[in-house]
């Protein structure tokens, strides 16, 4: 359990972590120096930052923050070692609805744009497909596998990378036609189908982490 700060901050920033409030050193103002400030008060309990909130939206723990001057709240969580592999595969479930919701617009947008501004939106979507991915690859190299009547974790992510970069070539091919309904065909039967085998996937494992957590709690 985190405990909060021996030491007060008497500026107006509400602070809490894990739904616990803390206190910030009256030299800490800045939303960078309060997230590092919180993710040390994590680590010192082999916890790990997990999310942010600010002031109710959530920032991307990825990017850096935002140099914001007024902010007045931030609910921050941090989650354990042994739940690591449970919060990748929320944050990849996450990733692939978000990308997926993206590609579903795509798939109209670029039928009302000329050819040269669909290929710009399609390789800024495309990087975006490879981020649930990139999480997965976070997992332990044991989380699943033979044992567990499938294929082990580094064969499933090479097969996934494999098939997305078919995907990606696939799409890129139809961007050069200057033909915007054949790329937008390509992203529905390719890309959609893709992601949803992907998300179909993550949430097989994601019950799967979260029995095994639930029933390792209770013991």
């Amino acid at each position: 359990m985190l405990h909060p700060s021996a030491s007060a901050h008497a500026g107006e920033v509400e602070v809490r972590l894990d739904g616990l409030s803390i206190g910030l050193p009256a030299t800490i103002h800045s939303l960078t120096a309060i997230r590092s400030y919180v993710e040390t008060l994590a680590l010192g309990q082999q916890r790990i930052l997990c999310s942010l909130i600010v002031d109710g939206n959530p920032a991307n723990l990825n990017q850096p923050l935002n140099t914001r001057e007024h902010f007045h709240h931030i609910e921050a969580e941090s989650v354990g070692l042994d739940d690591m592999p449970l919060q990748l595969l929320k944050t990849a479930k996450q990733q692939t609805a978000a990308a997926r919701t993206e590609v579903e617009s795509a798939v109209s947008l670029v039928l009302i744009n000329d050819g040269k501004v669909a290929r710009e939106f399609w390789w800024e979507l495309a990087h975006k497909l490879k981020e649930p991915l990139l999480t997965i690859s976070l997992l332990p190299y044991n989380f699943c596998g033979p044992q567990n009547g499938c294929a082990s974790l580094s064969q499933l992510r090479k097969w996934q990378l494999q098939q997305l970069a078919t995907i990606i070539r696939d799409v890129d091919e139809s961007c050069h036609t200057e033909n915007t309904t054949l790329m937008s065909n390509t992203l529905e039967s390719r890309a959609l189908k893709w992601l949803d085998q992907l998300e179909q996937l993550i949430n097989l494992w994601f019950e799967t982490a979260s029995a095994g957590s639930r029933l390792a709690h209770a013991a």
